[in-house]
């Protein structure tokens, strides 16, 4: 009698792996001092498990060709992924877990999906269904494929700094978080004074006229000076008034100079010049 395989999901990162018959025996992603794994023990469920247990998906329009996809109840990390129009070409960024008829359907009517690109491991969640449901590439850099853990020929991994996927629409290698992480630049968005994705490459924090830059979020282990001044002047280059990250934490205007004093303020606190305590 054959077993059943099944493609086991963390539930702590909600991160979706190859098919198997038992569960891994721990998630590399949650294991990684970046994250953690769950102080009652690793667990993993499936996808027909969460449509069992009555998941569901939230579109919501936030503004102008740009919508926001948040699962209900929070699910493993709880992020958002943002769905952006652009002139016909559709990009999904980042990705959240589940996903059901009615989510696709939804999408379909907005014009559904062209490609999906990641901004980092963490929220790598279920890609390949979403991909093949809609029949679309996904884009990861290529630092980050040892994190890849449902192997895919619908992956492509790019190189180099920056990746056009459309005329307006760019992703960037910023590095940081993790070496591979990426940001996207919308160039059209916010009545054409730009949008910038970070996932948390930048991490937009209870302040929204301040961004943030760590190595770990859950563990507190921030970056070195010279990453973060890299980061900062890498997107002094792009084109955007307007920040969106992860967890529906947004800069509203004037983000690149927001990212610019955020980084001094950083390198400050870590020279120990911003405060004497």
């Amino acid at each position: 009698m054959n077993e059943q395989m099944y493609n086991f999901i963390c539930t702590t990162c909600g991160v979706q792996y190859n098919k198997s018959i038992d569960p891994p025996e721990y998630c590399i992603i949650c294991s990684d001092e970046r994250q953690y794994i769950n102080l009652s023990g690793q667990s993993w469920t499936t996808l027909q498990s969460m449509k069992e247990q009555n998941y569901q998906n939230s579109i919501r329009y936030e503004e102008e060709n740009l919508y926001s996809i948040v699962t209900s109840p929070k699910f493993g990390i709880g992020q958002t992924a943002y769905l952006i129009r652009n002139e016909g070409f559709n990009v999904l960024w980042d990705c959240v877990t589940f996903l059901d008829e009615k989510t696709f359907e939804e999408i379909k009517s907005l014009g559904g999906i062209d490609a999906i690109a990641l901004s980092h491991p963490h929220y790598y969640s279920s890609q390949i269904e979403w991909a093949k449901r809609f029949d679309v590439p996904v884009y990861i850099h290529e630092d980050d494929q040892e994190w890849v853990t449902r192997k895919s020929d619908k992956i492509i991994f790019w190189s180099g700094e920056s990746l056009n996927l459309k005329e307006g629409i760019e992703i960037h290698r910023l590095g940081g978080h993790f070496k591979g992480g990426a940001v996207l630049e919308w160039k059209a968005g916010n009545e054409q004074k730009g949008i910038l994705l970070t996932g948390d490459i930048i991490q937009v924090v209870a302040d929204h006229n301040w961004v943030s830059f760590m190595y770990s979020y859950p563990n507190l282990i921030p970056l070195p000076e010279k990453k973060v001044n890299e980061i900062s002047l890498a997107v002094e280059k792009l084109k955007f008034d307007r920040i969106y990250n992860a967890f529906h934490g947004i800069v509203k205007e004037n983000a690149k100079l927001v990212v610019n004093n955020s980084a001094k303020r950083y390198i400050e606190a870590l020279n120990g010049n911003l405060f004497d305590t």
